[in-house]
């Protein structure tokens, strides 16, 4: 892992390096005049590298190594990004030379400050490599803006600090490659990379390296937005649009990490200011075409009243982090009160607040993260207020209450910011146009990137959970507002009529009508907010066949809002507290086996050891779970608790031709009952086991130590019971943990083999009590079952051929009996002496006569159909 973590690693700094040769000699070569390299060509080979130098970013943030690396790589990548699409504007006659000064001196001041705050954290935890990279192209940016405010000045030394970058990471870079290649034989120093055992307990608990690059992206905006209100630009332009939608793209990214951080209240932040700086871009671009847009009045009201009500639930993680949101609080209302919005300074002086509040945030956050002291930020202050409260219950913010019912899943809960999304775009489109340019309404963005592109991510969110309702319903609705929103607010509506656009508002309402049957078998909530929903189609619908009665649409709109909001409400807060819950309400319709979610069994992923423990609880108090092994998924019960098998056999529906199977984790469970079986057998078993053959072998009276009593009838037939020990760490730690347990498929009798955790629920429904969750099966091929009841006169067979080849069956078996005739016996068994020395005497004739019988000592099979012995026809 530390090794692959290096390569990525090595990849950005080399990206950096390269980043940095282009720009230093651009800077070198051209003039005060013209540019060395082209502009298009400059601007396109900057977004290139920055591609490489992101994703060298992202790979160490996903698992939390590297903190300040990462957020170099990506705040790099950022301001590449961003300086390259001014370039490609200005080579395409977009932007006039003259521009360029104004266009990159907001972007390049925020990134000077970032880069400098995180080189300064780097010194103070002795990270050398990143101070000099960050504080290099930090003093970089700082003399470009030198030289673009005084011709001639400042390109030297522009050159020169990239110059340093350079050498830097040609130096550490090819060192770090060079030891990976070498697996640290050759390791340069100062290239080791060192990942710190105790930075991860030093870290925020929750909080993502991710979180940096946010704070970034916000300094970016504030930068744009304050610059004019200071006089340092003219104007807010179409030249600061590729800064303003740079940060808006690097924030859902950044929201995205998150999710995967299982942070739902960071990542709702940070999808909340990507919205914000969607909207500020496209204000900025309307001036290129001089439309001066205005902000209607419900839209930022309603933003602020949901980033309150984020800021105070964000009080849990610390008072700084909700404090700082309340800046947004501020922005959104200064907004609403000024009808210009992003262009009047009262907007831009907040955004001059939170540049200054971003910086310190900035500040503060990447210390905490890399450094063994902690500067206080009010953490545990709204846990104690809310221990003093009777009758309030905090949950545990941890990645266990992300799990979802049906398997395991690397994404936090984004129904938070989808039903948000919701709001905003209902209280979006209460706004209209009039005899105006729809364009000079400035809904579009609110109602195409709230309703469209981040209903779309959290659909997205959903769908990797394993949560099929909630994805159909985010990315059904978010095509539809995409949709309406581009028809209405992007001036492609016009003044036609006509059913064209009926017809497929017609299709939505239709496939609307099953998502709301859906919801009645989910809860309340989500059938009124299903329901809501089609009221608002409705009007569409109305609208395009020009017959929308006076008020209708505003009053639905503000229905569905309101369902929105109290959804939004119920989830934030029930993710927060265990108790009192906001009632969401039960399913209206329950089937046998499906709906309503509450009651559904246990899904816990079977990688963590804590999930097999509870399994384990669950089967030694008599219920039944379904569980992956190393075929199919099977149903399995506990032997020493009959009730179970008894349940298993019932609920399986088991056909007298296909009996249960016994499962061991290793043939130690067999100690008790070792002078019952054949030595040869159990030679067999230590030889082939694990793995996925399951040996048919006599019944005996060995099988009363298992404690099965009268529920033994179901497991084998009256001659002969299969067993076997799976080739599964989580089978057979369950075993462990269990006991022996009774076996069959998960699947009623006649159907196919379950091959996913989904299926087990969804064949068997409630009569499941838990389910351990792994995914797809590794294989959909049963396991060989050998036929070992005469295998004292040296012969085996077969019932089925498997997973497992009859030659390597073959094979191990041969094997088995040459080291018998060698008296070479399984030492996993000590026998006594004197038990050793009788069974020996017993079988001597047996074995002179098996001898001669097989001749050259290779075994002949002894094929037995499954139409002359029912002994297994097992689907594992």
């Amino acid at each position: 892992m530390a090794q692959l973590h290096s390569l990525h690693e090595s990849v950005g700094i080399l990206g950096i390096c390269a980043g940095s040769l282009l720009l230093l000699v651009n800077s070198y070569g051209g003039s005060p005049e013209q540019d060395f390299i082209p502009h298009t060509a400059l601007g396109i080979l900057l977004l290139l590298i920055a591609a490489v130098v992101a994703y060298a970013g992202v790979r160490p943030s996903q698992s939390h190594a590297a903190v300040l690396m990462s957020s170099l790589c990506l705040t790099v990548s950022a301001l590449w990004c961003g300086s390259g699409l001014v370039y490609i504007l200005v080579g395409q006659k977009v932007l006039q030379p003259a521009e360029l000064s104004s266009s990159l001196v907001p972007g390049l001041a925020a990134f000077t400050l970032a880069l400098f705050i995180i080189g300064s954290v780097s010194l103070l935890v002795q990270k050398a490599a990143v101070f000099v990279t960050s504080v290099g192209i930090s003093l970089a940016c700082a003399h470009h803006i030198a030289a673009l405010s005084a011709a001639g000045f400042g390109q030297t030394a522009t050159a020169a600090n990239y110059l340093l970058v350079c050498l830097v990471c040609v130096y550490c870079g090819f060192g770090r490659l060079l030891s990976t290649i070498t697996h640290g034989k050759v390791q340069p120093p100062g290239t080791g990379l060192q990942i710190e055992a105790e930075l991860k307990t030093q870290q925020n608990e929750g909080c993502s390296d991710a979180v940096l690059v946010g704070l970034v992206m916000n300094l970016l905006s504030a930068s744009v937005l304050a610059c004019p209100l200071l006089g340092v630009v003219p104007r807010l332009s179409v030249g600061h649009v590729p800064w303003l939608w740079t940060a808006a793209a690097f924030q859902l990214g950044v929201c995205i990490l998150l999710y995967r951080a299982m942070d739902t209240l960071a990542a709702t932040f940070c999808g909340f200011t990507a919205i914000l700086k969607f909207a500020e871009g496209y204000s900025a671009l309307l001036s290129f075409y001089s439309i001066q847009p205005s902000s209607p009045v419900p839209f930022p009201a309603v933003f602020s009243v949901l980033f309150s009500i984020l800021a105070l639930f964000s009080c849990q993680k610390s008072l700084l982090e909700g404090l700082y949101q309340l800046f947004f609080v501020a922005y959104c209302i200064a907004i609403a009160a000024q009808p210009q919005g992003f262009f009047q300074g009262g907007t831009q002086g907040v955004q001059a607040a939170i540049f200054v509040v971003s910086a310190g945030m900035l500040l503060v956050t990447t210390f905490n993260m890399v450094s063994s002291s902690m500067i206080p930020t009010g953490r545990g202050y709204f846990k104690a207020l809310a221990a003093r409260m009777q009758g309030v219950t905090l949950r545990a913010q941890d990645k266990e209450l992300h799990s979802p019912h049906l398997g395991y899943s690397k994404y936090a809960d984004a129904q938070v910011l989808g039903h948000a999304c919701s709001v905003l775009a209902a209280f979006a489109i209460t706004a209209t146009a009039g005899g105006r340019n729809p364009l000079s309404v400035l809904v579009l963005p609110w109602v195409v990137m709230a309703g469209g592109a981040l209903q779309l991510l959290c659909g997205s969110v959903a769908f990797a959970r394993g949560k099929t309702f909630e994805s159909t319903v985010f990315i059904l609705y978010g095509m539809m507002w995409t949709v309406w929103g581009l028809t209405r607010y992007g001036g492609l509506y016009g003044d036609t009529r006509g059913f064209n656009l009926a017809a497929g508002i017609i299709s939505f309402m239709l496939f609307n009508c099953l998502v709301t049957a859906a919801a009645l078998f989910l809860n309340v909530a989500w059938f009124v907010y299903a329901l809501s929903f089609q009221l608002i189609l409705i009007s569409f619908l109305l609208d395009a066949v020009d017959a929308l009665p006076l008020g209708f649409d505003i009053g639905v709109t503000i229905i569905f809002g309101l369902v929105s909001f109290y959804c939004f409400l119920a989830n934030i807060f029930n993710s927060t507290f265990q108790s009192p819950q906001i009632p969401l309400g039960r399913a209206l319709v329950k089937l046998s086996g499906v709906g309503g979610g509450a009651d559904i069994c246990p899904h816990v992923p079977a990688r963590k050891a804590t999930s097999v423990q509870q399994i384990a609880e669950i089967m030694k108090n008599g219920g039944i779970c379904g569980m992956p092994t190393d075929t199919v998924y099977v149903l399995v019960a506990a032997c020493n608790r009959p009730d179970a098998v008894v349940k298993a056999y019932k609920v399986k529906k088991q056909a007298q031709d296909r009996p249960m199977s016994l499962w061991i984790s290793s043939i130690k469970q067999l100690e008790s009952v070792r002078h019952l079986l054949s030595p040869l057998l159990l030679d067999f078993m230590e030889a082939a086991w694990p793995s996925s053959i399951s040996m048919v072998i006599p019944r005996g009276p060995w099988m009363d130590t298992f404690g099965l009593g009268d529920a033994a009838k179901h497991i084998g037939t009256p001659q002969s019971i299969a067993i076997r020990n799976p080739d599964c760490s989580v089978a057979t730690h369950l075993i462990n943990l269990v006991g022996p347990i009774a076996v069959t498929s998960a699947n009623p009798t006649g159907e196919a083999d379950t091959t996913h955790h989904n299926q087990v629920y969804a064949k068997l429904g409630d009569k499941v009590d838990g389910v351990l969750c792994d995914g797809p099966s590794p294989e959909n091929i049963a396991s060989t079952v050998v036929d070992c009841t005469k295998i004292e006169t040296g012969h085996i067979g077969f019932f089925r051929v498997g997973l497992i080849p009859k030659s390597k069956v073959l094979e191990i078996f041969e094997e088995v009996q040459r080291r018998h005739r060698q008296g070479q016996t399984n030492p996993a068994f000590e026998y006594d002496l004197h038990l050793a020395d009788a069974q020996t005497e017993q079988r001597s004739g047996e074995d002179d006569s098996a001898e001669s019988g097989r001749g050259s000592g290779n075994s002949t099979p002894f094929t037995v159909s499954p139409e002359q012995s029912p002994a297994l026809r097992t689907g594992f």
